[in-house]
């Protein structure tokens, strides 16, 4: 039932980009620092949101990755802690009778 799911909506996604790319085939200059470039409407905006999303993904990569160390580190100090526990435990009880 998940795969159906899956297909249909993947299926919805490409119906929609191609009469997207279909209604936006009039053709473009871009300018940009080293030329121009001719190229359909819908190609500009579908690399625009690729790149935009690539940049995205570099920018929030530095927090993602000090707090995967940060977990790593609370994780061995949680372990740590639960060993402790356990050893603890393990001791016999001294009465002071």
């Amino acid at each position: 039932m998940k795969r159906i799911v899956i297909f249909a909506l993947l299926l919805l996604v490409t119906l929609l980009g191609l009469s997207f790319a279909l209604m936006n085939a009039e053709s473009v200059q871009l300018n940009y620092y080293f030329g121009t470039l001719q190229a359909p409407l819908s190609l500009v905006v579908v690399l625009a949101i690729i790149i935009g999303a690539g940049l995205g993904v570099l920018a929030s990569l530095g927090i993602v990755m000090s707090q995967k160390r940060e977990l790593a580190k609370l994780r061995k100090s949680a372990k740590i802690a639960k060993e402790e526990v356990s050893n603890l435990r393990s001791l016999p009880l001294k009465d002071t009778h």
